[in-house]
């Protein structure tokens, strides 16, 4: 149960990273509202891949965890996106692709290495 929290922890903390670095290369501040405001799609989509993979029972192999974690981040995270009002650009959603299979899957595929 422990890898599991960690798991989710780490997926988390990528989601975060994400929007932090986001929201501040467009200016946009650093407030916990906007922030939050930002990250709930995503952290949202994160859970509903976490849900369609089973990641709780394996969450560290790159297959299913990490790629459903990944495209279910983007996937449901653009579509709440879009349903919430807010902007879907493609240009973002290829680096929301790139950045954040870099790290979901980045990650597993270091735990991996050291294993």
């Amino acid at each position: 149960m422990r890898s599991v929290r960690l798991a989710a922890v780490l997926d988390c903390c990528c989601v975060l990273v994400f929007v932090v670095i986001g929201r501040a290369s467009h200016t946009k501040g650093e407030s916990l509202a906007g922030i939050a405001s930002t990250a709930w799609p995503f952290l949202a989509g994160l859970a509903g891949g976490w849900l369609a993979g089973r990641a709780w029972r394996r969450p560290y192999p790159l297959w299913p965890a990490g790629v459903s974690a990944w495209l279910g981040t983007v996937a449901l995270g653009m579509a709440l996106r879009v349903v919430s009002g807010q902007g879907t650009a493609v240009p973002f959603v290829i680096v929301a692709l790139i950045f954040l299979g870099l790290f979901l899957l980045g990650w597993r595929f270091a735990a991996a290495r050291r294993r």
